[in-house]
């Protein structure tokens, strides 16, 4: 866990070296509110909640999260450091999991920067705080899907467009896993079991569940399982990849 520090803390100072963290950070701040506000309806809706705040995030981090992860070992690949981070002693696994948590908390550091929202809605009503916690929650969860999909697709090329855009492509697919547009493609030659265990890996339905305030322990074994495969396969893609 020492190396994983180490390389969490290096790959974290990064995204503060360059303009990129704090543009991120500025376009999701904007981009939440204005669509909570103008496209949720905050204030029109007349409840004291962050129902309109949290239904855009998948959408958000549809496109934003892919712009983070792009860069994580595609440029490494395109630069040649992935050779020379390779060459210190640590394992590839600590690489792995110390870039994904390095962007899951400067992911979690922009969601924790909306609060003034949270503040807002407690001052114009009495909202269930609770729910709201868990809403926090389910967003982490899925920013953390999200980004270790993107990795695992950055993992797979030297070009940061092209990790973005099969980011963003594969992310899709897990978004609309659940929606009748992608299961009657599978309909008329899938076993319904195989439909149904299609439509369980939506990104949508566990995600609305827990914002709903319901925290269910398949929902965080959902997250927890998705981001442990995309992080192997992470793994396995730079070592299958490395003399590339």
């Amino acid at each position: 866990m020492r190396n994983v520090g180490i390389i969490m803390r290096r790959e974290l100072a990064s995204y503060f070296a360059t303009p990129l963290a704090y543009v991120f950070i500025l376009i999701f701040l904007m981009l939440a509110n204005a669509f909570a506000f103008y496209l949720g309806g905050f204030y029109e809706r007349g409840q004291a909640d962050l129902d309109p705040f949290f239904t855009f995030h998948p959408w958000l981090y549809l496109f934003l999260i892919p712009a983070i992860s792009m860069k994580l070992w595609a440029e490494e690949r395109k630069s040649g450091s992935i050779e020379l981070l390779m060459t210190q002693p640590v394992r590839l696994w600590d690489a792995v999991l110390g870039k994904f948590l390095a962007g899951w908390i400067f992911t979690a550091l922009a969601l924790a920067l909306t609060f003034p929202l949270w503040l807002t809605v407690n001052y114009l009503g009495h909202p269930d705080n609770g729910a709201i916690v868990a809403a926090y929650l389910g967003s982490l969860l899925l920013a953390g899907g999200f980004l270790a999909i993107g990795s695992c697709m950055s993992a797979l090329t030297r070009n940061q467009v092209v990790a973005f855009i099969l980011g963003v492509v594969v992310c899709f697919g897990f978004l609309l896993a659940g929606f009748p547009l992608v299961l009657d493609l599978f309909r008329g030659w899938l076993p319904q079991v195989l439909v149904d265990a299609l439509a369980s890996l939506s990104f949508l339905t566990h995600f609305d569940s827990i914002v709903k305030g319901v925290i269910d322990v398949r929902d965080l074994l959902y997250f927890a399982m998705l981001i442990a495969f995309f992080l192997l396969a992470t793994a396995i893609a730079l070592d299958l990849r490395k003399d590339l």
